[in-house]
């Protein structure tokens, strides 16, 4: 239990106290965890493709996916909109032009072609391909690294997060009702409870939940964690313009700890900028917690 713990916390705590002044270094870091969510999913398809009974396996993927997402997503839905009834995020914004949903869902699924990628590549059997899962954990430290160095280079500070009443409200409630989510959906596909508890703990962080529960789980659960919080970005991306008019705490619940990064611009320009300090600290958090969560959980 303690080992997996450390894997997760020490490179998370060890970035976080790296000082990074220099705006072009830090544009660097930026660009460089891109780079390796691309390398972790490349070698989660390749550890997929080692799988026996593959068939089999891949039907399990699938349904593991469509359970978890459902159960996580509705609870969260519902949570959500009671939040906005008893507390209401009112505003005077007109919504602006919207980026294209369309162009955003096709980055998105452009990280699934990467997991197919390696996956087709993994098909080979190539001998040195066996060492995917010891690539994958020094992958997984590495980003952890470039992961605590963002989070401590904010500039947010613990003042600027308490006081964000909505920000850390629509969080709470997000990571509370995420978990219960998980738990539901653990008991409806008779799995360990414990799976469902890590299963609902990556809010979105796809790419750092498909590798966590790799190395914890296998394949099957990796790969099953990675779907289900790609398919909540999706469908965050394609529902925050229709959900922001009636419900603002929906729309940013639902993107999980994607707030903060990709569907940032999104919830701007459809909410206004009083939603974007409110999305950060949301995805402040979240971002926070989801790796411990998952190390504790997974453990």
């Amino acid at each position: 239990m303690y080992s997996g713990l450390l894997i997760i916390l020490v490179p998370l705590i060890l970035g976080y106290l790296i000082p990074v002044k220099n705006r072009r270094l830090l544009h660097t870091v930026d660009r460089l965890l891109s780079a390796m969510v691309y390398v972790i999913l490349f070698i989660m398809g390749v550890s997929l493709a080692f799988l026996d009974n593959l068939s089999a396996n891949l039907l399990m993927i699938f349904k593991y996916t469509a359970a978890f997402f459902v159960c996580i997503f509705a609870v969260n839905l519902i949570a959500l909109w009671l939040l906005e009834r008893r507390k209401p995020w009112k505003t005077q914004f007109r919504q602006e032009k919207l980026p294209s949903r369309l162009g955003m869902a096709l980055d998105s699924l452009r990280l699934c072609g990467v997991v197919v990628g390696g996956f087709l590549l993994g098909l080979t059997q190539w001998h040195w391909l066996t060492y995917a899962s010891e690539a994958s954990e020094a992958a997984l430290i590495f980003l952890l690294v470039i992961v605590g160095i963002q989070l401590g280079n904010s500039s947010l500070t613990l003042r600027q997060i308490i006081l964000n009443r909505r920000g850390m409200m629509v969080a709470t409630v997000v990571g509370a009702t995420s978990l219960g989510g998980g738990l539901l959906a653990a008991l409806l596909l008779g799995l360990p409870l414990k799976t469902g508890l890590a299963m609902a703990s990556g809010y979105g962080w796809y790419s750092l939940s498909g590798i966590v529960l790799t190395d914890a789980f296998g394949p099957v659960i990796g790969s099953a964690a990675f779907f289900n919080d790609l398919a909540r970005e999706l469908c965050a991306i394609m529902l925050i313009p229709t959900l922001v008019r009636s419900s603002r705490s929906s729309a940013l619940g639902l993107c999980g700890a994607t707030s903060m990064d990709f569907t940032l611009p999104v919830l701007q320009r459809s909410g206004g900028l009083d939603m974007v300090p409110a999305a950060v600290v949301h995805g402040f958090v979240l971002s926070l917690v989801a790796p411990v969560l998952m190390a504790v959980f997974s453990s």
